[in-house]
Parts: C-alpha cells; sequence; structure tokens
C-alpha cells in the first residue's frame, strides 16, 4: 500500500481522457445521462463547469495537450498532417517539428522519476516518440512500473468516438423520445436515434471509469492518487465536433485529489486543455517549462491558481478542407473570426458525413424542409465575426457582433483575440505547403543523429568519443557519457539485449557497473525518423 498523500512529494497521477465527449454527465445536470461512476467520481471531488479545449478536432487538441503548446504556434493546427494517400491536393503527409526545445511533457515527468503510461491513443500530429512513455499500448498500466515507483498513467477510452455513432444497432438502451435536440439540428425519428445512441455509447465509457477506479482500490492507491477526467473535445454532432462553438470546445473536466480538494466541489474558472501538462508537473513537483503556453490550474500548496481571463480556440484545415478560424471566450462572451467568408458552415469534409444526423440535414436540405436557422448551415456566406453572449444564448444563435449596445464588447476581443494571436507566433497565415517543407524539406523525413558515446574513466578524460560496435575495457570507476548531433533530440539508452527492452531515458551521466556490459543507445526529436540504434561494449575492472 503507498504511502498517504500528505507525506509523499509525488502523488500518482490518473488521466482518463474520453473521446468526443461534451459534459452529458449527471453530474453536469444531464437527467438522461446514465454516468454513475463520474457522477461519484464528481462527488468526490471537483467538477469545473467552463473547460474548453484548444480545437473542435482531436489532433491538434491533442498536439496541444502532448506539449504544452497552441498547435497554431508548432505548426499542429491541420487536421491531420497524416492524411490519407487519395486527399494528394494537400501536401501531406509530414509530421510536425516544432522547435527542438519543445518536449512531450511526460519526459520531464519521466527524468524526475515517473512511471509513464500510456494505453493507447496518441495522435498528436507527429509520431509519439519512444522516449515519451515508459510503456504505450494496449497493455500500458501503472501495474507494471517498479516498487514504489509514482506514475502518470493515460487510458483513452474510445467508446464515444464520433464514429460510435454510425455504429449498426439493434436495440437502444436510451430511449429516443427523451433526448432533446439542439435547435439547429432536425429533430426526427432518425436523429433522435443517434443521439440515443451516442449516450447509449456514454453508459459504456462511464463503464470503463469505474473499472480503473475499482483497479485503483484493489491496489491500495485510491487515497495517493489524482485522478483527473478529461475529453480532447466536445461531442461528434453537426456543428459540434469541428467547430469553435461551445458545442464543439466545452469539455468535461473533473479532479479527485483525496486529502486537498473538498469533496462535491464545483469551480467555474476558465480551464484550457493547454493547461493540462503545466498542471500535472505542477502536481509532481517538476518545473513548468517557460515555453509551454499553457498554466496551472491546480497546484501542489493550494487548489486556487490565477484565473484565466480567456480561453482560445483554432479552426483550420480538417482532412480534405481548408478553412480559418479563430475564437476567444470570457466567462460569458464568444468571438469568432470567419476568415473564409464564402464558406458555407458545413464544407466538404467526408468523414463527417458519415454521420446518420448530417445524413438527415441533407435528406431534409434536398426536401427543402430545414427551418430557416438550419438552413443556414449549408447556404449563405458566413458573417466576418460573430459575437454571442454564452450565458443568455447557450445554444449560440444570435450574433451580436452588429448590435451597438456590445460595439465595446466586440472591440475588446477582436483586439485580445489580435493580441494573442501575436503573441503565440499563430501560423494559420503561412500556407501549409511552405509549413510541410520547412519541417520535412522536399517531402523526406529528417532522421535523428546516432547517439555517440564517451566514457570517462582513467586514461579517459572524456574529451571524445569511442566508435560504436566496438569492445573496450576500462579502469573502474568508470561513468559514461551519451550525446547526440541532432539539437532537442532526446536520448535513451538500456543495457538491456534482449529485442524489446526497456528503454530508460538518459538525462544524467551513468556509472558503468564492474562488469562486461553492452550499452546500447538511440535518439529521436519530435518529427524526425528514431536514430539508428547504436551500441557499445565496456568492461570495467
Amino acid at each position: 500500500m503507498g504511502l498517504p498523500l500528505n507525506q509523499r512529494s509525488q502523488p500518482n497521477i490518473l488521466w482518463i481522457s474520453l473521446e468526443d465527449t461534451s459534459p452529458r454527465f449527471g453530474c453536469y445536470g444531464d437527467k438522461v445521462a446514465r454516468t454513475p461512476n463520474l457522477d461519484r467520481l464528481a462527488a468526490e471531488g471537483m467538477r469545473y463547469s467552463n473547460a474548453f479545449s484548444t480545437a473542435g478536432v482531436c489532433s491538434p487538441s491533442r498536439a496541444a495537450v502532448i506539449t504544452g503548446m497552441y498547435a497554431t504556434s508548432i505548426g499542429a493546427h491541420h487536421h491531420r498532417t497524416s492524411a490519407p494517400e487519395h486527399t494528394i491536393h494537400t501536401p501531406t503527409p509530414y509530421e510536425v517539428v516544432p522547435p527542438p526545445y519543445v518536449k512531450p511533457f511526460t519526459e520531464y515527468l519521466r527524468a524526475n522519476g515517473y512511471y509513464c503510461t500510456n494505453n493507447y491513443k496518441t495522435d498528436y500530429q507527429f509520431e509519439a516518440p519512444f522516449t515519451s512513455w515508459d510503456d504505450n499500448g494496449h497493455t500500458a498500466h501503472w501495474r507494471n512500473r517498479g516498487k514504489d515507483q509514482p506514475f502518470f498513467a493515460v487510458f483513452n477510452l474510445m467508446a464515444t468516438h464520433e464514429s460510435g455513432m454510425w455504429r449498426p444497432f439493434q436495440t437502444l438502451i436510451t430511449n429516443p423520445d427523451d433526448v432533446t435536440l439542439p435547435p439547429y439540428l432536425p429533430d426526427t425519428a432518425k436523429s433522435r436515434q443517434v443521439l440515443a445512441l451516442h449516450y447509449d455509447n456514454l453508459e459504456l465509457n462511464d463503464r470503463g471509469v469505474g473499472r480503473l477506479l475499482r483497479e485503483l482500490e484493489e491496489d491500495g492507491l485510491k487515497d495517493n492518487t489524482v485522478v483527473i477526467i478529461w475529453s480532447d473535445h466536445g461531442e461528434g454532432l453537426p456543428r459540434h465536433k469541428r467547430w469553435l462553438y461551445d458545442s464543439g470546445t466545452r469539455v468535461p473536466l473533473i479532479v479527485r485529489w483525496p486529502g486537498r480538494i473538498e469533496p462535491g466541489t464545483t469551480n467555474e474558472q476558465l480551464v484550457s486543455m493547454i493547461d493540462l501538462g503545466p498542471t500535472v508537473l505542477q502536481l509532481a513537483g517538476v518545473p513548468v517549462p517557460k515555453h509551454m503556453q499553457g498554466q496551472a490550474f491546480l497546484s501542489v500548496n493550494s487548489v486556487h491558481a490565477a484565473p484565466r481571463k480567456y480561453v482560445f480556440a483554432a479552426r483550420d484545415r480538417h482532412d480534405e478542407g481548408y478553412d480559418m478560424v479563430r475564437s476567444i471566450r470570457d466567462s460569458r462572451y464568444k468571438y469568432i473570426r470567419n476568415y473564409y467568408m464564402e464558406k458555407p458552415y458545413f464544407d466538404w469534409v467526408p468523414y463527417g458525413h458519415h454521420h446518420g444526423m448530417m445524413q438527415e440535414v441533407w435528406r431534409l436540405y434536398a426536401l427543402g424542409e430545414l427551418n430557416s436557422l438550419q438552413k443556414t448551415l449549408i447556404e449563405g456566406c458566413r458573417p466576418p465575426e460573430e459575437l454571442y453572449d454564452c450565458e443568455n444564448d447557450p445554444h449560440e444563435i444570435t450574433n451580436l457582433a452588429q448590435d451597438p449596445n456590445y460595439s465595446t464588447i466586440l472591440a475588446r476581443l477582436s483586439d485580445d483575440l489580435d493580441s494573442w494571436r501575436s503573441g503565440v507566433g499563430d501560423m494559420g497565415d503561412i500556407p501549409e505547403s511552405i509549413i510541410a517543407n520547412r519541417m520535412w524539406p522536399g517531402g523526406i523525413q529528417p532522421i535523428t543523429a546516432e547517439v555517440q558515446f564517451v566514457p570517462i574513466a582513467e586514461g579517459l578524460p572524456g574529451t571524445e568519443d569511442v566508435p560504436v560496435g566496438g569492445d573496450y575495457e576500462l579502469k573502474a570507476p568508470a561513468v559514461l557519457m551519451l550525446y547526440c548531433g541532432t539539437q532537442g533530440a532526446s536520448i535513451a539508452y538500456t543495457f538491456d539485449s534482449d529485442e524489446h527492452p526497456h528503454w530508460c531515458l538518459y538525462t544524467s551521466p551513468i556509472v558503468l557497473p564492474k562488469s562486461h556490459t553492452l550499452v546500447r543507445a538511440k535518439a529521436v526529436r519530435i518529427g524526425y525518423h528514431c536514430s539508428k540504434e547504436a551500441q557499445v561494449k565496456f568492461t570495467c575492472t
């Protein structure tokens, strides 16, 4: 059994990510939802009522989460960079190559003793560097860590993904007559069935949450583990997922922290999902890098963090369809700026057209049976600016941008959006072909340089490296340093000769044991191909 939280400087942290999920939980006031495990977690912790993603679609949102940087700052804003081959008119595939100092925040945790696992989705706009996780895959679990080692474990529950509303079904647990459609979507039998299926999928995810919470209790870890529930963006309905309205960016956020958070509390502060990484680092007692653009919403010393004034979000290319939309939201008002005013709201994005509710929109449009509000999603041009009072108009239907009574609010939000874009270096104005060629010149993925070995021992002062593949005899005590010539590369090493070794993150010189030792090492930078594995045998006598 682990130490009580008040006796530990590094609490365990369990992340549970729910795909494509808006806060349709019982604890958020939804009367149709069957979410007993999520509701119990909220009753034992804190429920955040104003949490928002930085994008309405997964890959740019997850890029921001794992790096603590806005996707627009690192060139990860187009969904997605690894596009299918048939989208030949886009300059893909490529992987995002952020500035060399940008790392997955989990590397900072690993460097400070945490066992980090991800089960199992990544979707960061770049392949997850092998240095990011101790274990990344379908079997990754905190139970595989070393004795008394603190852990950061991520589980991604997939049942609520948009595609889950496409699956065939014969029966529904949720009664379609009980669900409520937003006014901008058609209220038909098929629409109700699709939404009812989503409620069924939410229940499946809730069961997954319950399983993980039971495993914590079985392992005696409940009292010294911070549990965080979140989603990458809003639910997969038309005008929700992919869009910057609250329906596409407002997400659930629940935190249980025994002994630190008062059970059953609600927090109204604005939180952005870009804040997740800095918050975890803060909880773990790890300094937050200054380049990170998120901010911690919890800290070890206090649950009260400096409040945000705004949350920001961006929409750019989605699969085949280019776009550019930016938004800024304070605690009440949402400002949206459309850069492609000539486009309809429902532009051509084939993936979204698999959705049964989207098919209902098109069917009724062809029959001339959509009402005027619903037709605006298909007909006409977008306004250059949209302004909504989210408190009095939660569906964001009444655009106040031209109302003189709101001109001061409009000007403030517009100016502050410009300041944010400038401050984070928004790359949305740069053609993607230029971005892609900068990252992968000529469409070729750069390769991380091979790791070099520098032994320090009697007669070897550490002034030069030794050729890889050799066998060297050293006089103990001996220290080994590793370096890589690729700027920003992370290095990992192992003494294991197994085909699937555990790679240790290299953070400081290695003291070689008095024995015959095979040292294997490789390096990687985000967006680069991993280096060729290098190995050297050392004998310390």
